[in-house]
């Protein structure tokens, strides 16, 4: 039969137990009176129905933070299998078993090592169980057990925020809502009065208040002004335990501005303001500023200005500028010392932004005097008009006067005035001006056929002052007269076939007139006196300004009379009466049975409407003189002359010149530059002689570059060898110093006199067919030949 047992837990209840200072197994005295043991027993058969023999505790309470020296006794275990003996021990385990929980495994006995701290953890869950010694089984089955940590009042209200900030208008109504602050306490709210906090206000009475219960704070006093006093701080306490004493507490600051509402108007700090303007402002420029003060501030600060009153109303303006909230006042019109020198305005302030609920307290608007000071200065002659329109017949005669410009000085002093005009206006000087008394007169012929209108500027100055000047244009139209006679629309040549019936039209005429007809043109054409009645044609007037020429005979001979010529005589109607007389030019021509044009007597007439063999002569003429200029320009740019060896006042060709000139050996370097020799490309070969002209225009040769090495002696007998063999090399004597001397030089003498191409002689004969101009030289080489010869 199994046998059943019992196993005790003993623990404190009631009061905090004392501390313990010897080993486990030594307990000290003060415990409490009674213990109170939890014993799960069943020594009958009867007992079976329950479960398994087990562990059964109530829960068990230990206080937090305990301060002691010695460990703080939890409670005891205790099996009824325990006879006391030693033979078993107890084992524990679970939340800071062996740690923060320890167990005396031969008594029982549970002790806590360290403070514990409810906040951090409130509650511990363990098991206990007993076991053999010596064999280590269970003598009763593991159980479980809580340890509940008693909370105790040491943590004080902690706000969400260290400061909070807040705002409200300002001039608000008690028990306006300002902010909620909230605190909270980490101690057991189901435990006694730990956690219940209580809010109070510290600083900032009487101006706020704050509901102890729920942290929200409020105005207490009406109408705050924020122009008195913008910002506030207010200090809340919050309390625990309900706010009684002994409660632990803690505070926050609470920063409340008050923002800005329109109840201030603006206000001008003076009731009148001076200005001074000189008549020259112009238009749109400042005349000066003024402000209005407002408390207020942003847009309720905003200020539109306006002038309301005063006998400058359209003559001056006012703006606000947004940046200052100033009054610009500004001029509209010119200014005129002369007529008005002083005006008075009322300008007005007004907010733009009216909070009606602070209407109320007044007006937001408010006025000021502004005085304007107009002061005089220097100005230019004004005119009568803005701009003069004249009007001149063509026909008027130089000096003409056609109209007068006035100006006058618009200062006081009434300066004297002089006139100009301004002579980019008039280039060709057409018109000229009176300086004294302004009128215009023409000074050259005027022709509205080639000028209708002239555009001018006439220039006013003051004559004390000349830089006071303006300027007025002068629009000056020219009047037709009848001074053109009217002329062909065009140039007219026709033909007449030589098989053309009588009172055949040929060709119809019309005319055109540079003058103006305001009624309109009416041309008459007639035939000239000397032509009406001889003539083998006549002219029909159509009176509708054109005129038609008919063939007076039934047949024409080209070979008889190729080309007859008839004059036209065509007048106006205007006055005074203008008539020209035009020639029309009719050929007799071959034509077919269809009268159309087969050959005329000297060329055919392709179209009567074509050029004139007049003028394709001249037309041909312009093109060929064109060719001939530009061939004679290439042909100058071609034949350039060379710059002449010897530049002297006497002419070389005729005269003998003694070569006496000795140079000072390769260390003179001063007649000649040694450089120019070893680089002839540095000489410009394409210039051609001056003091020649050869017959045979040549290309310049271009000779090979000498080495930096050459010797100087090569370099020159090289020069001379190509020399001699250029037809284009001068066939007179040339001064060219090369400022060496050498020994045994085999060049000896370089005269182009004794330079030869071969061992033979030079023959000169050619020269005798270059002209008169070069004659004694011929004569002379020709007086050396014959020596030789005898």
């Amino acid at each position: 039969m199994r046998t059943y047992h019992c196993f005790w837990l003993l623990f404190w209840a009631g009061q905090p137990h004392q501390s313990f200072l010897t080993p486990l197994s030594k307990r000290t005295s003060g415990f409490p009176e009674k213990e109170k043991v939890l014993v799960l027993s069943g020594n009958s058969r009867r007992d079976l129905h329950r479960s398994k023999r087990s562990w059964m505790w109530n829960q068990f309470f230990l206080l937090e933070e305990y301060t002691g020296t010695d460990y703080q006794y939890v409670g005891k275990l205790h099996s009824d299998q325990d006879k006391g003996d030693g033979s078993l021990k107890y084992i524990l385990s679970g939340d800071g078993a062996g740690d923060l929980f320890i167990i005396n495994e031969n008594t029982g006995d549970i002790q806590a090592t360290k403070r514990l701290d409810r906040e951090e953890k409130p509650v511990y869950i363990l098991r206990a169980q007993a076991v053999n010694r010596r064999t280590g089984r269970p003598v009763e089955p593991e159980s479980e057990f809580i340890i509940k940590i008693h909370d105790i009042n040491d943590n004080e209200p902690m706000f969400t925020k260290d400061v909070y900030n807040a705002s409200i208008p300002e001039m608000s109504d008690i028990g306006t809502f300002v902010v909620q602050v909230t605190a909270t306490d980490a101690d057991d709210p189901t435990y006694g009065n730990s956690a219940k906090v209580v809010y109070s206000i510290l600083q900032g009475q009487p101006y706020f208040s704050v509901e102890s219960e729920t942290g929200i704070i409020k105005t207490a006093l009406l109408n705050m002004d924020r122009e008195n006093r913008e910002q506030y701080q207010v200090v809340i306490q919050a309390k625990d335990m309900g706010g009684q004493m002994g409660g632990l507490s803690g505070t926050t600051t609470v920063n409340i501005t008050l923002t800005d509402v329109n109840d201030n108007p603006p206000r001008f700090p003076q009731s009148t303001y001076q200005f001074r303007a000189p008549e020259s402002t112009p238009p749109d420029s400042p005349v000066g500023r003024i402000k209005a003060n407002d408390a207020d501030v942003d847009e309720n600060a905003e200020i539109e200005y306006s002038i309301t009153e005063g006998d400058g109303y359209d003559i001056f303006g006012i703006t606000t500028d947004k940046n200052t909230q100033e009054g610009i006042i500004t001029v509209k019109k010119a200014l005129d010392f002369e007529n008005k020198n002083l005006y008075i305005l009322k300008v007005e302030a007004t907010n733009t932004h009216v909070d009606p609920r602070f209407l109320y307290l007044g007006p937001f608007k408010d006025s000021a005097t502004v005085r304007i000071q107009v002061e005089d200065v220097d100005e230019p002659p004004v005119f009568s008009r803005p701009a003069y329109i004249m009007e001149v017949k063509e026909d008027v005669p130089i000096n003409s006067v056609i109209g007068t410009i006035t100006a006058q000085d618009p200062d006081a002093a009434r300066n004297p005035v002089k006139y100009s005009v301004d002579r980019h206006t008039d280039m060709d000087r057409v018109f000229n001006i009176n300086s004294g008394n302004g009128s215009i007169f023409t000074s050259k012929p005027l022709d509205r056929e080639t000028l209708l209108w002239h555009n001018i500027t006439v220039i006013a100055a003051e004559i004390n002052n000349p830089k006071q000047s303006s300027r007025v244009p002068v629009f000056i139209k020219v009047l037709d007269v009848n001074d053109n006679a009217p002329e062909f629309a065009m140039f007219y040549e026709t033909f007449v076939c030589e098989n053309a019936k009588a009172e055949q039209l040929i060709q119809t005429l019309s005319a055109v007139d540079k003058d103006d007809s305001y009624g309109g043109h009416q041309f008459s054409f007639s035939l000239a006196p000397e032509a009406a009645s001889s003539s083998n044609f006549t002219l029909q007037d159509n009176r509708d300004n054109t005129a038609g020429i008919f063939t007076r005979k039934t047949r024409y001979n080209r070979h008889e009379m190729s080309t007859y010529f008839l004059p036209v005589v065509i007048s106006d109607n205007d006055y005074p009466i203008q008539s020209s007389t035009e020639t029309v030019t009719i050929r007799v021509c071959a034509c077919d049975h269809r009268g159309k044009m087969l050959s005329c007597n000297a060329e055919a007439l392709i179209h009567p409407t074509g050029l004139s063999t007049g003028a394709l002569i001249a037309i041909l003429l312009c093109i060929i003189i064109l060719l001939v200029t530009v061939v004679l320009f290439a042909a100058l740019r071609r034949q350039r002359k060379k710059e002449p060896l010897i530049i002297s006042k006497e002419d070389i060709r005729d005269n003998i010149v003694s070569y006496n000139d000795e140079g000072g050996g390769e260390e003179d370097t001063q007649a000649f530059d040694i450089g120019t020799l070893r680089n002839p490309e540095a000489i410009d070969d394409n210039k051609l002689r001056r003091d020649i002209v050869p017959e045979t225009l040549f290309m310049p040769r271009r000779t090979a570059t000498a080495r930096d090495n050459t010797d100087v002696r090569d370099f020159i007998n090289q020069r001379l060898k190509e020399n001699d063999s250029d037809p284009t090399a001068p066939p007179y004597d040339s001064l060219a110093t090369y400022a060496y001397e050498g020994n045994g030089s085999v060049a000896e003498s370089l005269s182009s006199l004794e330079s030869v191409t071969t061992d033979g002689d030079q023959d000169y004969d050619y020269l005798s067919d270059w002209g008169p101009r070069f004659k004694k030289l011929a004569d002379m080489y020709g007086a050396m030949d014959s020596d030789k010869d005898s």
